[in-house]
């Protein structure tokens, strides 16, 4: 089988490689040039598509003996994932762009044109086990990756490959070291891989501007502050808020909502938090069929926890969303912007059913 490496740079993706050409496969490596500041170098665990990066994916293809080859895909990255992140907090929403990254770069753009060039599959080395194209959590729960895969459809499954799901993260680091490969010790990624600093809020203000806007207490509606933008938060925030006063039972504030038309920010304790219906728009089934009647699944609605077991109502095209979740145990933080992901309920709970973007709670 002829199969597209996708090399970041990392040890997940350098492993994932080594075992797709272990097993006896066509491997061709490529790094994906997905940042338009590629000049700039990694800082620690901090940035991606960096110099740093694309040479050691050329050493690891070196040490591998496969071809290696850099495509350039910084203005779909830009378009796709990075425009649509900020549109998406100027919006008011919680966006994950790991998520729109594999739906719209890693598994649509690359994926396409592996296909076109020959290719049977694209490997990477996320973090999930794909059996007979069925989708599911990884072997280590710490690094599981499956949430952010969930946007995938059957037929972009078929044509997955994730070598890495069935080992926990130290095992890989051990078997990058035996096979020679720099990538061993790198420290993993963290944050936004396309603001290498950390620092969102200003790397949406330099987009956006500023837009004030009032922070008001939930329920009475009285004016506690004012804030340069409604991007700067999201719910289920404490910390950031720039209030100078506190709350009159003294306990923490959190941020309850945000109204992006008024600029307005609602602030409040955080057992308003807690939700207990969930309503998203645009699914996406992993299986390749839209479910036609109400099941029992878990959902996920972070890339790490935030897990319970509900209830999907699929919804018909006049209600304004796709689909209902109704939650057996109330979830906190939720926000509009993010994905709920479905899992199948049994006792593995590790087959991935779906997703969606979450419109609104209650």
């Amino acid at each position: 089988m002829r199969v597209l490496a996708a090399l970041s740079g990392g040890v997940d993706s350098s492993v994932a490689a080594a075992r797709a050409v272990a097993a006896g496969h066509e491997v061709v490596g490529v790094h994906l040039a997905l940042s338009r500041t590629r000049d700039a170098l990694r800082s620690g665990s901090r940035g991606c598509c960096s110099r740093e990066d694309a040479a050691d994916a050329a050493r690891v293809a070196d040490v591998l003996g496969i071809p290696y080859y850099v495509w350039d895909l910084s203005a779909e990255f830009a378009e796709d994932v990075v425009e649509d992140f900020v549109a998406s907090y100027a919006a008011g929403e919680t966006p994950n762009p790991c998520l729109r990254c594999n739906e719209k770069i890693k598994f649509a753009a690359v994926l396409d044109r592996a296909l076109a060039l020959g290719f049977d599959a694209v490997c990477t080395g996320h973090y999930a086990r794909l059996t007979d194209g069925v989708l599911r959590r990884a072997a280590d729960p710490a690094k599981d990756q499956s949430y952010v895969l969930a946007v995938l459809r059957a037929d972009q499954l078929a044509h997955a490959m994730f070598p890495v799901g069935d080992t926990e993260k130290p095992l890989i680091r051990e078997e990058a070291a035996r096979l020679g490969l720099r990538t061993a010790a790198k420290p993993d990624s963290h944050d936004i891989c396309f603001i290498p600093d950390g620092d969102t809020r200003g790397f949406l203000r330099e987009r956006l501007g500023e837009r004030p806007g009032e922070i008001v207490e939930a329920g009475t509606g009285e004016v506690l502050g004012a804030h340069a933008g409604v991007h700067g938060f999201t719910v289920g925030q404490r910390k950031g808020l720039g209030l100078d006063r506190p709350a009159a039972d003294g306990r923490p504030r959190y941020v309850l909502g945000i109204e992006p038309v008024t600029g307005t920010v609602t602030v409040g304790p955080g057992s308003a938090l807690s939700v207990r219906t969930v309503e998203a728009r645009h699914p996406v089934w992993c299986s390749g069929t839209a479910p036609r009647a109400p099941f029992a699944c878990t959902v996920q609605v972070r890339a790490h926890g935030g897990t319970a077991p509900a209830e999907a109502v699929p919804l018909d095209a006049d209600h304004g969303a796709d689909v209902r979740v109704e939650l057996a145990e109330p979830l906190r933080g939720v926000a509009p912007g993010q994905a709920v992901a479905f899992y199948r309920a049994d006792p593995a709970g590790d087959v991935v059913l779906g997703s969606a973007t979450i419109t609104a709670t209650a």
